[in-house]
């Protein structure tokens, strides 16, 4: 068995799903350039963990071999989408959706290239449902492109095959105090959570301004409770020395947890969860969950 300090991923997700755990993430030692699959570990005490598995293979034809990044898994209507950024020399990088009939996969595409816009450089990409509904992705339009990063977001068909209308920009990089005077700015990871009193928030990386410039985990919410409202930031940080790209999940004992990896370089980013407290403040925290 592993513990979780021995997985050496990046963008980490969990899937808790019929008593077990399930652990993705972005494989830590081929995070960029060539690749040819994305892992699965489990665990059913979030503290002692199974070796890789591999849920996603590179199928005959599939127009990307490299920079496969932060898989998502999400169950709906029944089945399981994971949500997966990829790139190629000859194609933009964007995310793309896959499906299987369990959390182990074997995941395939079901669309011919990403859902995401092929014009732009997109990655990250998260899937929300509305009240009514209505599925969403929400995803990052690089900064490499534009400089001034964006979370932005696209309806989805029923069946999750393709967008329906045009993209729209919930916010841009620049957009919280917190971020400061930058030569650009980075938008990574949003993820979507509801909480227990209805608030609409969304957690996401960037990094602040200033000389230390650090890498950090921050909170938006919306003020009308949907993904149409206006998007407001919390002054307070979520985590702030050098560590995101995290998600939010409960535990199967009804505890809110956090994971993320830190810190944000290579070779040495791993998986950290932190068990939450929901306050009228927002979130707080209550204490890492350890390999002991």
């Amino acid at each position: 068995m592993l513990k979780i300090s021995d997985i050496h991923l990046r963008d980490p997700y969990i899937l808790p799903y019929n008593g077990i755990y399930y652990l993705y993430g972005t494989r830590g030692e081929n995070a960029r350039g060539k690749c040819s699959g994305l892992d699965v570990y489990m665990s059913d005490n979030l503290v002692d963990w199974s070796e890789a598995y591999e849920v996603f293979t590179k199928p005959d034809g599939f127009w990307s071999d490299m920079d496969y990044w932060a898989p998502e898994v999400h169950i709906y209507k029944g089945s399981f989408y994971m949500f997966a950024t990829f790139k190629s020399a000859e194609r933009r990088r964007g995310t793309q959706i896959l499906k299987a009939d369990s959390p182990m996969g074997p995941f395939l595409p079901i669309s011919e290239y990403p859902q995401t816009p092929p014009g732009w450089e997109c990655l990250d990409g998260t899937f929300y449902v509305s009240k009514k509904g209505t599925p969403y992705m929400v995803f990052s339009h690089e900064w490499k492109q534009i400089t001034d990063g964006e979370i932005c977001a696209l309806r989805l068909s029923e069946d999750l095959t393709r967008a329906v209308g045009e993209p729209f920009v919930l916010f841009c990089g620049s957009s919280p105090e917190w971020a400061g005077n930058q030569k650009y700015y980075v938008t990574d990871g949003p993820f979507m959570y509801r909480t227990k009193s209805d608030r609409l928030i969304m957690i996401w990386s960037g990094f602040t301004g200033g000389a230390e410039r650090k890498y950090v985990e921050s909170v938006a919410y919306s003020d009308n409770g949907e993904i149409d409202g206006e998007w407001k930031h919390e002054e307070t940080l979520l985590f702030e020395n050098d560590g995101g790209h995290g998600m939010i999940f409960k535990s199967f004992t009804n505890e809110v947890c956090f994971i993320m990896h830190t810190p944000n370089h290579s070779p040495d980013e791993r998986p950290v969860i932190i068990k939450l407290r929901e306050t009228d403040k927002g979130l707080m925290w209550e204490k890492e969950i350890r390999d002991e």
